[in-house]
Formats: C-alpha cells, sequence, structure tokens
C-alpha cells in the first residue's frame, strides 16, 4: 500500500522567519510577566491595572498576528497588513517601556514590597524590559529599507505619527488628574493643541491601516505636509504658553515645587512639570516628522 504524505497546515514560515521567531518570544516574555505578576508579584491601584494591560493586550495581540500569518488570513482581514503589524509593534514597544517604568517605580521601589513578592516583582520587570526589546527588535527589523515600497506606517513618518498619539495620551493623563487646564484661558488653549493634533494623527493612521487614505478631498502627501506644519506651530504656541502660565508667579504659576508635595512620590506640580517636558518632546518629534515627511514629498517629486 502506498504512502500517502500529507501537506502542512498553515505557514510554518510566519513561525519559523526572523521575524516569527521574535513575535514567538514577544508572546512567551509577556505571558512570562504577567504570570509572575499574577501568581505572586501582585499589582494594585491604576498604575498596575496599566502594567497589567499593557503585557495581557500586546499578548493577545501578537497571538493574533501568529495565528492569522500561520493561517494565511492576511488578505481577508480588514486592515491593511503592510500597516497593522508594525503600527501595533510600535505601539506594543511604547506601552511595555511605560509598564516597565511604571511597576517598578510603584510596585518595587516604594518599599512595600518585601521577601518572596519583590523577588517576584523584579523578575516581572526584567521579562518586561525583554518583552519591550523584543518589539523594538521587530520595529527595526520590519521598518521601511531605503528604496523599498511599503506601507506608510513602515516608514519612519508613520512610526513617528504613533509616538506624537502615544506621546499626546500621556499628556491626557496627567492634565485630567488632577484637572490642570482650567486656571487660565491659555492652559484651555493647550489642551486644544493637544487634542487636535492627537485627533489628526489618529486619522492618519487610521486611514493608513484601513487603506482609506483616497477619501481624503486633497492628495494625502499634501495633508500630511499640511497638518505636521499646522501641529509644529501649534506645539510651538504651547511649549511657551504651558511652562509660562504653570510655573511663572506672575501669571498666578507657581515656579517651586509646594512643601506639602515633599511627601508624596508624584504629586499635582510634578505633573505640571511632566506635561511642560512631554509637550516639548512632542514638539521635537513633529518637527522630525515634518522633516521626513518633506523629504519623502521631494523623493516622490
Amino acid at each position: 500500500m502506498p504512502i500517502q504524505r500529507t501537506k502542512s497546515v498553515g505557514n510554518t514560515q510566519a513561525l519559523t522567519s526572523q521575524v516569527g521567531i521574535v513575535r514567538l518570544l514577544e508572546v512567551l516574555f509577556a505571558c512570562v510577566t504577567f504570570s509572575l505578576v499574577v501568581h505572586e508579584g501582585g499589582w494594585h491601584d491604576r498604575n498596575g491595572d496599566w502594567c497589567m494591560f499593557c503585557w495581557c493586550f500586546c499578548f493577545a495581540v501578537t497571538l493574533l498576528v501568529l495565528v492569522v500569518e500561520f493561517v494565511g488570513l492576511q488578505h481577508r482581514m480588514p486592515v491593511s497588513w503592510k500597516n497593522f503589524p508594525i503600527t501595533f509593534a510600535m505601539y506594543a514597544t511604547l506601552m511595555c517601556l511605560s509598564a516597565s517604568v511604571i511597576y517598578p517605580v510603584t510596585h518595587i521601589q516604594n518599599g512595600r514590597a518585601t521577601g518572596k513578592t519583590k523577588d517576584y516583582r523584579i523578575a516581572a520587570t526584567v521579562f518586561s524590559c525583554l518583552t519591550c526589546l523584543a518589539y523594538s527588535v521587530e520595529v527595526t527589523m520590519t521598518r521601511a529599507k531605503p528604496g523599498e515600497v511599503t506601507g506608510y506606517m513602515a516608514t519612519v513618518p508613520g512610526l513617528l505619527k504613533v509616538v506624537e498619539t502615544f506621546v499626546a495620551c500621556i499628556i491626557f493623563v496627567f492634565i485630567s488628574e488632577p484637572v490642570s487646564y482650567d486656571r487660565h484661558e491659555a492652559l484651555k488653549w493647550c489642551l486644544a493643541v493637544y487634542c487636535i493634533c492627537f485627533i489628526l494623527s489618529l486619522v492618519v493612521i487610521v486611514l493608513c491601516i484601513g487603506e482609506c487614505t483616497g477619501w481624503l478631498p486633497c492628495a494625502f502627501n499634501k495633508f500630511l505636509s499640511g497638518y505636521t506644519l499646522l501641529a509644529v506651530l501649534m506645539y510651538a504656541t504651547a511649549t511657551v504658553i504651558w511652562p509660562i502660565y504653570s510655573f511663572d508667579r506672575k501669571q498666578g504659576g507657581e515656579p517651586r515645587r509646594p512643601s506639602f508635595c515633599q511627601s508624596r512620590n508624584f504629586c499635582y506640580w510634578d505633573k505640571w512639570v511632566a506635561i511642560a517636558v512631554l509637550t516639548a518632546i512632542n514638539l521635537l518629534v513633529y518637527l522630525a516628522d515634518l522633516v521626513y515627511s518633506a523629504r519623502l514629498i521631494f523623493i516622490q517629486a
């Protein structure tokens, strides 16, 4: 009786390629991280909830990406597979980076963790850093190379859009608890800057992932250059206005850290400083985005 050979089911290259191996490591490291936290490390308050969400969300979506590529359903997904995986990998890098900083600061440095619990939390922090490193390696491996035709989100401007929205989200967290923008009309302008630029950057990301850039009433590259220039100008005003009305005594600000903040790790004045720094960082990111976008338009022309 002749031996019948059955063909292997699934695309094994999705798991054995360099990118596939990196994604398997991401799944492994993320799984080990939240398993250590759940088993013995523990987590508390909103900071712990955010860290746990980052690890579980990254684990679940990466596993979904592996399954889709293994089964070969990329072309049937309602998103652009040239843009979605690297967009998620960039977000996952930033999310795991934030968790790798927040978790040890709030759960180890405060001194409440001792003995076995502290050891588990340290181990979870190490694996969280490894998860972040694995995602950053994937971004490096899958981003667009010079002369390569690929999705917009794989280019430097596309990746910068992810950074812009993520930094804006952190600003929203700091500015809303406690509410810091209702002390002066100028600070409300800063909030408007953060919201408008965040929405526009998010719209670009959604249009690219959904392959809907043709819906725009103008050319996509012209829209990018115009809105990025607008964002640079708006963030430049916020970079100047926020520190003036937060730290200048003549404008009702507080130039020094209040004495009652000494007993707290992160009080409202510290959040004002963080917002000022993050605003300056996002201004630099938008400026780099403008430069790279202009170069892409010049090359296409």
